[in-house]
């Protein structure tokens, strides 16, 4: 699916949620996460945490992390995200 734009939202002034077009595959998850971390809450629901934390069980399936500062998304309301592969 990648590059990806994705409309996101704040939520719970830790991370910003948004939807991905098509259901990824199951995988292994976990309940920590730190500054940076990509992953799904549910199948098609993309998150990008932007403060270290912890997640209620089942946990987030950790796809990826930021390389660079997410202190921009460290602000209330909506924001556009392009996602692409690190090279």
């Amino acid at each position: 699916m990648l590059p990806l734009t994705i409309n996101m939202r704040d939520h719970l002034r830790q991370e910003k949620t948004g939807d991905l077009p098509a259901p990824l595959p199951n995988i292994a998850r976990q309940r920590d996460f730190r500054v940076g971390t990509l992953g799904l809450w549910g199948p098609d629901d993309f998150v990008i945490y932007y403060r270290d934390g912890q997640v209620p069980s089942p946990g987030i399936a950790i796809l990826g992390r930021i390389t660079g500062d997410v202190s921009i998304l460290d602000r209330p309301g909506p924001v556009t995200v392009t996602v692409r592969r690190a090279r």
